[in-house]
């Protein structure tokens, strides 16, 4: 007969399923390995490449503004079709994720968004090009949720805020890789050819994320308890082949912290992966979960209205103030370089600080960044040298730096606030907010130029980070540390 901690065990009707607890108490024990770190490299290559596709516009808007004769109303309404894409990924990835697992999910979104991407290349219009920006949203959106619970399912708590942080960290690199293809190929190809190669790179990473085991936490979640001991025993055999140690027993202690949450009581009539999906969306506004899903939207929401706000028009913004198009990306894309070690300190600060104080602190500093950033140099016709310029890039530098370790809390915290049932559910309900935060913000930016200027905008996001931080600070748990489902119970 098996041991007993190989054993299937039935789940029980309404009660926490006795596997699935089996399940996390054996994940959490593990070593973290070269193992985990390879399929961490898989979902973080396809993160790397994604954030290449989101943040081209940034970078492109000023030639697409010219190359089609968009007026500020059209530019901003370009720039908010992928925030809308995304809305719409967020949430169907999201649910589509608790229902059918996560790696099916995770693949399918890069199929939608690398086409869409080869398609934007051949736009000839307006319509055109908006409606491939949409579903470039909707592809990279649906990765979000997906790639933040598989993430958090497979990292045990105690690094498990460090590895979220680094993948967001990635945001930051392919931010900075954006502006660096969209600089050379731009004065020599053109834009278009800009969306080519980022295509391209999709068709390679699609290639190597086909590798990805699915979630064993979900598996069991989900009540599919045989494919979720034949995962679970896989990941077992390849993180001691990685250490050349046998693994360290399941604590006590482990197994009591990892006892699941109670699910919705299954139907035996209904497929085997109905019955965690059936209460997904429910989970988010029980009594228990309320207030965090009041304070994971509003935080996604003004951090994002605030984020977006001021990128999508940063590079539009130097243009009119006296940098060529290809100046301006120039510029833009070395502030981005303040977002790595704003990645890294905040993937360090999540682990020692907390969750909580982390992410209030990130904002409010980002708050101060950007209004020092939309103050520098006003009132003067900026140059590539000068004092004025010089200030500009600091400001701008810091202003990166605490915005894009912003986005690295944002995606630690999230995904600990639900339950499996309605990880990626919650996360990509979450991230839809965020996403009306990003469409408004774009549309609001040009308004308030055109009629107080370019330091008002940056006030206004300033504002939506400070609202977001109060929010966390008087609504958030702390998750630091915690197995996620003792965060859930």
């Amino acid at each position: 007969m098996p041991p007993a901690a190989e054993r299937p065990v039935a789940p029980s009707s309404g009660a926490a399923r006795p596997h699935a607890s089996d399940i996390a108490a054996r994940l959490e024990r593990l070593p973290m390995s070269g193992y985990q770190r390879r399929i961490f490299a898989v979902i973080a290559s396809a993160w790397l490449v994604d954030q290449i596709d989101v943040a081209l516009l940034t970078f492109l808007l000023g030639a697409i503004v010219a190359a089609f004769g968009l007026t500020p109303t059209e530019a901003g309404q370009l720039a908010a079709m992928t925030f809308a894409g995304q809305l719409v990924g967020n949430v169907l990835a999201g649910t589509a994720s608790d229902r059918f697992g996560r790696k099916a999910v995770f693949q399918v979104t890069m199929v939608v968004w690398g086409l869409a991407s080869l398609a934007a290349a051949a736009a000839w219009s307006l319509p055109v090009l908006m409606a491939c920006r949409f579903l470039i949203g909707v592809g990279v959106g649906g990765e979000a949720p997906v790639a933040q619970a598989m993430v958090s399912e497979i990292v045990p708590a105690r690094v498990r805020g460090k590895y979220i942080a680094i993948l967001e960290g990635f945001w930051a690199v392919g931010y900075v890789l954006s502006g660096a293809i969209s600089f050379f190929v731009l004065p020599h190809l053109g834009w278009r050819w800009a969306f080519v190669v980022v295509g391209l790179l999709s068709l390679v990473v699609l290639a190597v994320r086909r590798t990805m085991p699915e979630s064993p936490r979900w598996l069991a979640e989900a009540g599919r308890e045989a494919e979720a001991e034949s995962a679970m025993a896989a990941m077992e055999r390849a993180v001691e082949r990685a250490t050349g140690r046998p693994l360290p027993p399941v604590a006590p202690a482990l197994a009591a912290a990892t006892a699941a949450v109670p699910g919705p009581r299954q139907d035996p009539h209904q497929g085997p992966h109905q019955g965690p999906h059936r209460g997904a969306v429910a989970t988010l506004f029980a009594p228990e979960y309320r207030l965090r899903t009041v304070m994971a939207f509003g935080l996604w929401f003004f951090a994002l209205i605030g984020f977006f706000g001021l990128n999508s028009w940063i590079a539009v913004l130097l243009k009119e103030r006296g940098f060529s198009i290809v100046g301006s990306v120039g510029f833009v894309t070395l502030i981005t370089l303040g977002g790595i070690p704003g990645f890294a300190a905040a993937a360090v600060l999540l682990e020692r600080v907390g969750r909580k104080p982390t992410t209030a602190l990130f904002l409010i500093c980002a708050a101060a960044a950007a209004y020092l950033y939309g103050n520098a140099g006003a009132g003067t016709v900026l140059t590539v040298s000068g004092v004025a310029v010089t200030w500009l890039f600091v400001a701008g530098f810091i202003m990166q730096f605490f915005m894009f370790g912003m986005w690295s809390c944002l995606y630690a915290y999230t995904p600990e606030l639900y339950p499996t049932r309605a990880r990626a559910t919650g996360a990509g309900f979450a991230s839809a907010f965020g996403r009306i935060g990003a469409i408004l913000g774009p549309m609001i930016v040009p308004v308030l130029v055109r009629d107080h200027g370019p330091a008002t905008a940056f006030q206004v996001g300033a504002g939506g980070f400070l609202i977001a931080a109060l929010l966390v600070l008087t609504l958030g748990v702390e998750t630091r540390g915690k197995v996620l489902e003792a965060v859930s119970r």
